[in-house]
């Protein structure tokens, strides 16, 4: 029972994540085989404000 977690930052579609979760799935399974049912994707939304790079939160050094 493989588990891929995403974690990106938040604002992604449910289409987009469909996708993502479509393409990760085939992707594993056609290079470590395995039945598509066994594998878990789990997304985690991560605000901006939550995530810093070389000391700056995001939120700061990416503005919307």
């Amino acid at each position: 029972m493989p588990i891929i977690t995403v974690e990106m930052f938040e604002g992604r579609s449910i289409e987009q994540k469909r996708e993502i979760a479509k393409t990760l799935t085939e992707g594993f399974c056609q290079t470590a085989g395995g039945n598509p049912e066994a594998v878990n994707i789990l997304f985690k939304d991560v605000a901006k404000h939550d995530f810093a790079i070389g000391g700056q939160l995001c939120s700061e050094k990416y503005p919307d």
